[in-house]
Parts: structure tokens; sequence; C-alpha cells
């Protein structure tokens, strides 16, 4: 490592502990570094243009982005929420396994924890109250812990950029999600199950049989949206950023003209939403890739694959020391920046030692989920505690059972690699 690098590190360090954006430190020390090294400076403006606009995978991310703000503004949500209710409300804790279970259905549309918890998170959360069974803290715990299963079922931002930073195929690695973020579901219904037997928690009343096929024929357009995007991509009629062009373009028709819940004073509103959060995530995804420079011209990956190496490490030790690290950054950087940044640096090293990329990449991205609800960088927790105005102090009590049953699917996900590639292979996945 050059003193250039060492200096630049520091810089990044600096800037972050003070509170600076991540992107814009990212870009100021990857600037810094090319001043010291004697290299053109414009080099990072270059890297940034061929990062962003060169890559139609990464359109996807505005459009899912978009996708998941027409869904939350329409009536697609409460849709979901009535059909859930019918489903799973009859189960102790009803209200929270509702929750979870529209998390898992609404994941097939957004791709976005965010998206989830800010939105029909906010709405059960206020269910959840209305009933005065649920502490404050435990809704809050509830909602942020089923968001981080929207990344992992298909479609997944995180899962684009891995797929950018490993050139793994994106359509694989969206099946590759699918079993793990079933796992985590019923792994969190369980959790919320035995939480509410020992609290008492009384099930939700019944819905009458006979009525659960109409809730479900009123949810159908909402529940078709995941078949319609999985089966374009899997049957080769669009690729995943026409798919995710698909899923925008469905959210608006059904919103505006099926449930017609969307005028065009809030369609403007979701557009405006949207450009502010695809201006944000662009700004990262383009300053990390700048950063990625910077550790290439450095040789930091080849070196760290080298050193790895020579541990002589198994693929299970060496899986159980990305998975340590992974949670242990959580606690203070973003998932974003953990994928484009500090994954590229062990993706030699898995590749040495035999691990599958597509096993790696769901790994590492349920790895980055659960970071969202660990403190003090919890995403989640803020974004909850934004807003319902419930301490974030409550959440973080009444969320280490939700803890502790995502990092029992992350052992079984990691420790038993079919459970994620059975289904990339069904679909003729060679890896």
């Amino acid at each position: 490592m050059s003193q250039a690098f060492g200096l630049a590190l520091l810089v990044l360090g600096g800037l972050a502990a003070i509170g600076a954006p991540i992107a814009l430190s990212m870009v100021t020390a990857a600037v810094f570094y090319l001043f010291l090294a004697g290299q053109d400076m414009s080099l990072a403006s270059e890297q940034f243009i061929q990062a962003v606009y060169d890559s139609t995978l990464l359109l996807a991310v505005p459009l899912f982005i978009a996708a998941a703000n027409i869904m939350n503004v329409g009536a697609i949500s409460d849709r979901l929420l009535e059909f859930c209710k019918a489903m799973v409300g009859r189960f102790k804790g009803g209200m929270a396994q509702v929750d979870i279970l529209v998390s898992l259905i609404f994941s097939g549309m957004s791709g976005s924890a965010v998206a989830d918890a800010a939105g029909v998170g906010q709405v059960t959360i206020k269910m959840m109250l209305k009933t005065g069974h649920y502490t404050p803290g435990f809704a809050g715990a509830v909602v942020a812990a089923s968001a981080t299963i929207g990344p992992i079922i298909p479609p997944s931002i995180p899962m684009v950029l891995y797929a950018l930073v490993s050139n793994t195929s994106i359509g694989y690695l969206f099946l590759g999600g699918v079993v793990p973020g079933l796992m985590m579901t019923l792994a969190l219904m369980a959790m919320t199950s035995v939480i509410a037997h020992r609290r008492g928690i009384p099930a939700e009343e019944a819905v009458p049989l006979r009525q659960i096929p109409g809730v479900t024929l009123r949810a159908m357009p909402a529940l078709m949206l995941p078949v319609i995007l999985l089966g374009g991509i899997y049957g080769g009629a669009t690729t995943p950023t026409e798919a995710a062009a698909v899923a925008a373009l469905y959210a608006l028709v059904v919103s505006a003209l099926w449930y017609r819940s969307l005028s065009l004073k809030s369609l403007y509103g979701v557009f405006v939403d949207s450009a502010r959060s695809s201006a944000s995530v662009g700004l990262v995804i383009g300053s990390a890739l700048i950063f990625n420079y910077v550790v290439a011209a450095e040789r930091i990956p080849e070196t760290l694959s080298q050193f790895m190496v020579s541990l002589d490490l198994s693929r299970g030790g060496f899986l159980a020391f990305t998975m340590v690290l992974f949670l242990f950054l959580g606690f203070f950087l973003d998932a974003t920046t953990i994928i484009l940044v500090v994954i590229p640096l062990f993706l030699p090293t898995a590749m040495a030692l035999g691990i599958d990329p597509v096993h790696f990449g769901v790994v590492s991205v349920v790895n980055c989920m659960i970071g969202l609800i660990t403190p003090p960088y919890g995403i989640l927790l803020f974004v909850v505690n934004g807003t319902t105005g419930i301490p974030i102090k409550a959440i973080v009590r009444e969320s280490v059972p939700f803890l502790i049953a995502l990092l029992l699917s992350l052992v079984a996900i990691a420790l038993f690699p079919e459970l994620v590639l059975w289904l990339p292979r069904l679909f003729g996945y060679e890896g």
C-alpha cells in the first residue's frame, strides 16, 4: 500500500467521522489520491461517467425505486394488507404476522427495504398500535426486521449492485434469493409466534373463508406483478432492466386505471421523490466506483487474495470470516457502500477458493440487509423512527429476537449452498 493511498484512507475516515456524506467522502479521498500520485485528477470524472452512464444494468435501480413509490402512493399496498390479513391474521400475533407476509409480497415488487419500511410498514405499525396489544417498540421492530426481506426476494436493488461489481448474472442472483427470502420470512413468523404466545398477544378476528376468494381477487392485480416481472426475465422476454421498466409501468397502470387511486398531483410527487432517491443512490454508486478505481490501481484485491489464500482457509472458514466482517461493518456503513467497495476486495479470494459467485453474492447481501437493523447505523431503525416517532432505543431492544432469527437464517444459507443454488440450477445455471 502506497503512502498516497494511506493518506487517502485517512481523508476518507476523517470526513466520514465528522458526518460528511459517504459519497462526498469517497470522491474527495479518490481525488486526493490522484493528486498525490501525480495522476490526472480528471480521471475521477471519467470513472464516474463510465460507471453511471455506460451501464444499462444500473438503469434498473431508478425504475425499481419508481415502482416502489407508485405502489406506496397507490392503493396496491392497501389491497395487499387486506389479502395478508385474510391469510395470516387468524394466527397468534396476527397483525405482526400480517406485516411480515406483506413484506414478503411487497418485496417481490420493489426490491427496496427502505420503501417497504417507509410505505406499507408505516400503515401496519398504526394497525398494530390501534389494537392495543403491541408495544410501539415491538411494532417498530417487526417492521424493521421484515423489511430486510425486501432486497432478498427478487427484484433486488442490492443484487443489481452486486452483479455490477462481480459480473454475475442478475437473473440467477434473483433466483438465488428466493429460498433464502422465504426462510427469513418463516424464521421471523416463527419468532413472532413464540413472542405472541409468551406475551398473550391474540390473533385477529378471522376472515370468513367465503370472503377469501373476493379478497384475493381484489388483490390479484398487485399479486400478479412479481409473476409478470420474473416471468419476463426467465421467459427470455425482457432483460432485468427492461423488467424494471415493465414493473414501473404496470404499477402505474394498476394504480391509476384499475384501482383509480393515483392522481396527477400524487404522480408528480412520486416522480420527484423517485428522482431524489435515484440521484442519492447514483451519487453513492458513482463515488464508490471512483474509489474502486483507486483500490484497483493499488492492486489491493490481488494482494488481499494472495494473503487470504496463504492463510490456507477452507471455504467455510473464509465465509465465516467475511460474514463476521460484513456484519461488523454494517454497524458503521450502509449496505450500498459495503457491496460496492468492500465486497469486491474479497471476490478474487472467493473465486480462488471455488466459492460460487451466486452463493457468495446472496450470502453477502443477506449480511448487508441484517446490518440495516443493527445500531448505530441501522438505516431501517432511522426510517421507522422518522416515520412513526417510536424511540430508536425501544426498537433496538425489541429487535434482538428478530435479529437472532435472521442470523440463524444467514448461517443456514452459508452452510448449505444448495439452498441458494437449487433454483438457479433448475433454470440452467451451471455454476
